[in-house]
């Protein structure tokens, strides 16, 4: 990953810049040229279903090479795709997985397509998503939310670097790997953009008030999500919840937010800095950018680049019996796979 981001000499800052620069440089360099389709079904031992969506799956899979390595495999259906109108997105979230490399983002390593179906096929993450570890143990303590608040804040740094917005930052979509440390998966949402969109989509406690109110916004709506993500890490619970999506909304877009009483008054601050409904007071959208983050009291004790190189001990590391161990994923229903004779939506995907 460059010498940028272990350089010990000179000025952090510099050394972020040139990092940055050159992550953008290897970035650029794969979104122009995306490589070709690199394998096919059949090379793949199907195991078992991780997750279920509502346009395909994800399964355990094990390639049947030398490897025998095991894998993700995000299986979505053509036709679902075009008629739940996401070809867009899908198209997106391949041509982004393709060209981006960073510690803390899910690595796509094939990508094909028959059919019926397209197959992104990702490293498997043992551990889980945080979203279920979470829900066990209730809540995380500051140190424990921190350690992952701190990932979060260097992956959309990256992220924003390279104009693309992720957009459904939430805890079913964080992985924990073998060593406790996050992995960022599923960028369907993932959107590259300069400037400002205008597109409804993400998960409505996580929605930034201008999302709701439809204005065109721009990448401060994941500063927005880091603030609720960090506020449930730390609570257990969102800070804006109801029994309706319409109520949800409401609460977004009022700017009132309460904090339980165990928060420290740097996380407070903090997350005030965050939830800030008005754009140009929101941390992350000023003109310091992320160091306002950065730099915030609550991050005090945090060593960026020992977590970049994930030299810190993780707080919480997931039992795991080897390598296609699924005990941290929940069960479903096996569905076998069909494939039809004919190719489906054949125009749609002809840039998949």
């Amino acid at each position: 990953m460059g010498n940028a981001a272990t350089a010990k000499k000179g000025d952090p800052a510099e050394n972020v810049k040139e990092f940055l620069a050159q992550a953008k440089e290897e970035f650029q360099k794969k979104w122009d040229h995306p490589p070709p389709a690199n394998a096919c079904l059949d090379d793949f031992d199907r195991i078992k279903t991780l997750g279920t969506g509502s346009f395909g799956r994800v399964m355990l899979v094990q390639h049947k090479g030398s490897n025998k390595e095991y894998y993700a495999m995000k299986i979505l259906d053509k036709q679902k795709v075009v008629k739940l109108k996401q070809v867009e997105h899908t198209l997106n979230e391949k041509k982004i997985l393709q060209a981006i490399s960073f510690p803390f983002l899910v690595s796509l390593e094939f990508a094909f397509k028959d059919n019926s179906n397209l197959y992104m096929v990702l490293e498997f993450v043992s551990g889980g998503e945080m979203f279920s570890h979470l829900r066990r143990i209730g809540r995380f303590s500051e140190p424990h939310s921190r350690f992952y608040a701190a990932q979060i804040v260097l992956v959309l740094e990256y992220l924003h670097h390279l104009d693309i917005m992720y957009r459904d930052l939430k805890p079913e979509n964080l992985l924990i790997d073998s060593q406790g440390y996050l992995k960022v998966t599923d960028f369907g949402f993932a959107k590259r953009v300069k400037g400002r969109t205008w597109t409804l989509c993400g998960t409505p406690e996580y929605l930034a008030p201008e999302i709701i109110l439809s204005k065109g916004y721009n990448k401060a709506v994941d500063w927005w999500a880091l603030g609720v993500l960090i506020y449930e890490m730390a609570a257990g619970y969102p800070p804006f919840f109801a029994d309706q999506p319409i109520q949800i909304y409401e609460k977004i877009v009022s700017g009132k937010v309460r904090f339980p009483s165990h928060f420290s008054s740097d996380l407070k601050d903090l997350l005030r800095n965050l939830l800030q409904v008005d754009l140009t007071k929101r941390f992350g959208n000023l003109k310091n950018g992320v160091n306002d983050i950065k730099g915030h009291k609550w991050f005090s004790t945090t060593d960026w680049i020992a977590i970049y190189q994930k030299k810190v001990e993780a707080p919480f590391t997931p039992k795991v019996r080897g390598g296609g161990d699924t005990c941290n994923f929940d069960d479903y229903e096996e569905e076998p796979l069909r494939i039809s004779s004919t190719e489906k939506c054949a125009k749609e995907f002809a840039d998949f």
